[in-house]
């Protein structure tokens, strides 16, 4: 956008805006399971609510009768109103945080769920760090959706008629003069708090993720990192983006400050309103006793809207928080909710990718664009390709884990969006580059994708893989642990057993991507010839940036330019 159009800020702030609210009501369609509970939470906590202001105002009526010599309120309507206070404020507590907290497993849950079977499933497409900051960060932010936003401006929307009528009736200037201070303070200076926090809480909340990615690097990478003598440069690169996140808190926390400053002022100036009615100054003099009580009625009332102000400053961060959680659900690349699954399930495990269009991003360029390649059932097929070239968006849109634009994927003439994910994960079989082995042993390794398997099946899917022998080896051979990510076993063979827990799935199609990157030539080479013996009769689609020359195939093809064209070699 240039600079001649001056209504661009508005317009991205709106957009903005618009975003936050949406993603916000989405996460709030995420608790409806828990909406009884939250709402008894709220109720609870307006009765609290109104048992402070009756508690407050009936004190101040009773410092004043007593100091006047006359009984107004009585000791045994304090001592019942101050028990009813604690008891609903305790049972306020105990509910809407124990619905709250409900509501935070449940988001946790529908936030895996969607990145488990969305765009953004563990094929590598997304950062452990950012997604580590969304699950736990972000989603703790959240919580202050409902206990420090929704709570305490419904006790203001409540507070503010109850003031202003109690007020009314001895003096109505004074009652819209503490009215407006009471709005300015409940309502405008939080409002005007999380228009300007809005920019700053999504800084934050991206400096608080650029950390964590920086410390998992730093701890994930730490071999190599002492390897190459890289220790003071990936410490600098930490510490920089724990300076920026202290800056970003820092603002907020100055901003914050000073909104708490205004909302103190608005707090005193009512006070003092109130001190000048009783003394008749500026105002037709109001009688002592009402005027005490109204005073600590006032008080009251403006010490419960009094978080409001810090929930503003925290509104913004809690717009981005939503935004971001949101966005792995609604990531672009999503299912069509209008596709109808299939009662027709595939005869057979032919492949077929008809002119498919895919991008990441809306914006950005197409991975794939008019895409078609087959893949007969039984065949052996090796798609080529530089890095970037779309290699392994066609293992992701084979999956599921993604979704084109345009066109269709068919098994056994099936279109597989009809087809139930869970059903089709079982009949196709993954092998990435970058293949998990869990701090585990090796059974429960092998049993991830097959957790009814016997220790027969075990031990043959190891024999195929040629890593039988080794395990038995083993002091604790099947129960040997392997540790984080697989450490007390060598690359090669901690690939083998990666493949032995996917021929453990007896899954008809093999899809192979870059399978043997990381291990040097001579193990690469034994690597092919296993997986020639062992998928001898499955489909097997290779996905790699070139041949060893080892490798048993009936097609290879090439993708470039979002195409695939017949190759040789």
């Amino acid at each position: 956008m240039s600079d001649s159009m001056p209504d661009f800020p508005n317009g991205a702030r709106n957009r903005k805006e618009g975003a936050d609210r949406h993603a916000l009501v989405r996460i709030m369609e995420v608790w409806r399971p828990h909406a009884v509970r939250l709402a008894v939470g709220l109720v609870l906590s307006l009765l609290a609510v109104m048992a402070g202001l009756a508690l407050m105002s009936s004190a101040g009526l009773r410092f004043a009768g007593a100091a006047l010599g006359v009984v107004i309120v009585t000791t045994a309507s304090l001592r019942l109103l101050g028990i009813s206070r604690v008891a609903l404020r305790y049972s306020e507590r105990l509910f809407a945080h124990d619905a709250m907290f409900r509501a935070l497993a449940t988001l946790r849950v529908w936030f895996f769920r969607s990145l488990a079977s969305g765009a953004a499933a563990g094929l590598g497409f997304r950062r452990a760090g950012d997604l580590l900051s969304r699950l736990v960060s972000d989603v703790e932010v959240l919580d202050g959706l409902y206990l420090r936003i929704l709570l305490p401006l419904a006790g203001a929307c409540v507070t503010f008629p109850v003031l202003v009528a109690v007020i009314f009736r001895t003096n109505p200037l004074l009652a819209v003069l503490v009215g407006v201070l009471f709005c300015a303070s409940a309502f405008v200076v939080p409002l005007a708090a999380a228009r300007v926090s809005r920019k700053e809480g999504g800084a934050l909340n991206r400096a608080q993720a650029g950390l964590r990615v920086g410390v998992l690097d730093l701890v994930g990478g730490m071999r190599e990192i002492r390897a190459f003598g890289a220790e003071t440069r990936m410490l600098d690169r930490v510490t920089s983006d724990n300076d920026t996140l202290l800056r970003r808190q820092a603002e907020l926390s100055a901003r914050m400050a000073y909104a708490g400053a205004f909302s103190q002022c608005c707090t005193q100036l009512a006070i003092l309103l109130v001190l000048t009615a009783i003394a008749g100054v500026g105002f037709a003099r109001i009688p002592v006793v009402q005027g005490i009580g109204i005073l600590f009625l006032t008080l009251a009332a403006f010490e419960s809207a009094s978080g409001l102000t810090r929930a503003g400053m925290l509104a913004g961060n809690m717009g981005a928080a939503a935004r971001r959680v949101v966005a792995v659900a609604e990531k672009q690349g999503t299912p069509d909710a209008s596709v109808v699954q299939s009662d027709e399930m595939p005869a057979n495990f032919d492949i077929r990718f008809e002119d498919i269009d895919f991008r990441w991003q809306p914006g950005r360029a197409p991975v794939l664009d008019n895409f078609s390649l087959e893949i007969p059932a039984g065949s052996r097929v090796a798609l080529l390709g530089s890095s970037g070239a779309g290699k392994s968006t066609v293992a992701a849109l084979l999956l599921k884990a993604a979704f084109p634009q345009a066109g269709r994927i068919l098994l056994g003439g099936v279109d597989i969006a009809t087809l139930p994910d869970t059903w089709l994960r079982r009949k196709i079989a993954w092998l990435s580059q970058a293949t998990h082995l869990f701090d585990d042993t090796i059974r429960n390794n092998l049993l991830l994708g097959a957790p009814q398997a016997t220790e027969e099946a075990l031990w043959k899917a190891l024999d195929e893989a040629a890593i039988g022998d080794f395990v038995r080896t083993l002091p604790e051979q099947l129960d040997t642990w392997l540790g984080e990510g697989g450490v007390k076993v060598s690359g090669g063979q901690g690939r083998r057993i990666a493949l032995a827990r996917t021929l453990l799935s007896d899954a008809p199609v093999i899809v192979l991507d870059e399978p043997a990157t990381g291990l040097d030539a001579q193990t690469e080479q034994e690597f092919f010839r296993t997986l020639n013996t062992v998928a001898a009769h499955r489909s097997v689609l290779l996905i790699a940036h070139r041949l060893t020359g080892v490798e048993k195939l009936d097609r290879v093809w090439r993708i470039s330019g979002g195409r695939a064209t017949a190759a040789t070699a």
